[in-house]
């Protein structure tokens, strides 16, 4: 090997040096071709490749690395991924970047290029390399006809919305569009969707590991029906979700139950606002009393209105009956329907219902009760019906729960009661036994 050759090859070994490279194979060059890889294994002709069994000379290829400011070398080198086998990134002396794919194909080499990393981003070369590798994985297998060509996210979301979502209710709607404006598009949108696959939906679900994993929890399942949905157009191939078994963050539920002497405290301050706040009194009362979703009676219309119960035409789990006792179908006597106005508690301009929160937020001030959210008193509400020994199921069917294992969250406040009934079992036996109890 010439001074020349062998000088050119230490200064690719010191420049994979600071990139942690310890080991390197040579592979042919390309003669400036990069779709093929025809020439002579001549050393000197070589380029240097980082061993794939040695990951100090591997990284993960994404939009920080290319961002990053690499070393220039007189001749070109290349940095693998270090997850997608074959997909790797060449660094010009000039500074310019381009991706790649390297293949064997019937015995033979090949390495196509998926452009430069000023027009194609890191997502989306990735993606065009596991399709490549996946055909070339698939040549001379049978391939069906007739595949259709799948669109981008941005495009394809269009086409979801105005078939899918008028299916939903109008909340869901609303909640899954800002899903889509704010957490999926910018992340997706310029991809195809048959080229987003498993490892692009895991690293989405960890850029929400930064205290944000509730939105993540709200997304995953809008990205998990788009899709199905392309599943059932045939825009991927049938079982080929991405976001099937992804993991969910686990939501730190608050259960917060007003104690008896904080029911008081509330008691007498619903009082004091009952000659200024009449509407507000009355739909904290009957939440009380019902263990209702507030949405359920704040937006309630006097056309659901048949005591002893209401019977809502939807709600967040379908048609439901709130059957009330005596103390809220004493609230409903008192209320008055003002003229033809539909809601039992419109706002000023009666055309919708009333506004709770800026009432509440200063009413539970006055309360001492800073941290009760208008919610908890639906988990109040089911915490006094376990003290009073009513059955789960039971309190399952008040709060409308379609799951039993929604109301099982309440179980361990039974825990009390069920130690209670054992130790009068427990007497009972050692009375019969003759010991003591």
């Amino acid at each position: 090997m010439g001074k020349s050759g062998g000088n050119a090859i230490a200064e690719a070994l010191k420049t994979y040096d600071s990139l942690g490279a310890v080991e390197c194979c040579m592979v042919p060059r390309n003669g400036g071709i990069s779709g093929t890889l025809e020439g002579s294994f001549d050393t000197t002709e070589c380029y240097m490749v980082p061993n794939r069994l040695l990951p100090g000379n591997r990284a993960y290829l994404d939009g920080n690395l290319v961002r990053r400011n690499l070393p220039l070398t007189a001749r070109e080198y290349v940095i693998w991924d270090n997850e997608l086998a074959g997909f790797g990134l060449r660094v010009r002396p000039t500074g310019k970047r381009y991706w790649f794919v390297r293949v064997r194909q019937r015995g033979k080499h090949r390495r196509a290029s998926l452009g430069c990393t000023e027009d194609v981003d890191a997502l989306t070369a990735r993606g065009e390399a596991r399709k490549l590798l996946a055909e070339v994985a698939l040549d001379g297998l049978p391939q069906r006809i007739g595949v259709k060509i799948a669109p981008v996210m941005s495009e394809y979301v269009e086409e979801f919305w105005n078939d899918y979502a008028r299916h939903w209710k109008l909340s869901t709607q609303k909640r899954n569009r800002d899903a889509f404006r704010r957490h999926i598009l910018p992340d997706f949108g310029a991809m195809r969707i048959d080229l987003i696959g498993k490892a692009e939906i895991t690293r989405w679900r960890d850029s929400f590991a930064d205290g944000r994993g509730m939105r993540f929890n709200r997304s995953i399942p809008v990205l998990a029906a788009m899709f199905k949905y392309a599943e059932q157009l045939g825009y991927i191939r049938k079982g080929s979700n991405p976001c099937r078994g992804m993991p969910r963050y686990k939501a730190n539920k608050k259960e917060r139950f007003l104690s008896s002497l904080e029911f008081r405290r509330l008691a007498r301050e619903l009082e004091a606002d009952d000659a200024a706040y009449p509407a507000q009194v009355a739909i904290v009362r009957l939440l009380l009393f019902t263990g209702a979703r507030v949405s359920e009676i704040r937006d309630l219309q006097w056309d659901w209105v048949q005591l002893p119960r209401l019977l809502l035409p939807d709600s967040k789990t379908g048609p439901k009956t709130i059957y009330l006792n005596s103390q809220a179908v004493r609230i409903f006597d008192g209320l008055s329907r003002r003229g033809d106005n539909p809601f039992v508690f419109p706002n000023a301009k009666g055309n919708r219902p009333i506004q709770l929160d800026p009432w509440w937020h200063r009413f539970r001030r006055r309360c001492a009760l800073p941290d009760v959210r208008i919610h908890d008193l639906r988990h109040s509400f089911a915490s006094v019906g376990v003290r009073e020994n009513v059955a789960l199921a039971t309190i399952g069917s008040l709060l409308g729960h379609v799951l039993p294992e929604t109301t099982a969250r309440y179980a361990h406040l039974a825990d009390d009661t069920i130690a209670q009934a054992a130790q009068r079992v427990s007497g009972g036996l050692a009375g019969t036994l003759g010991l003591s109890a």
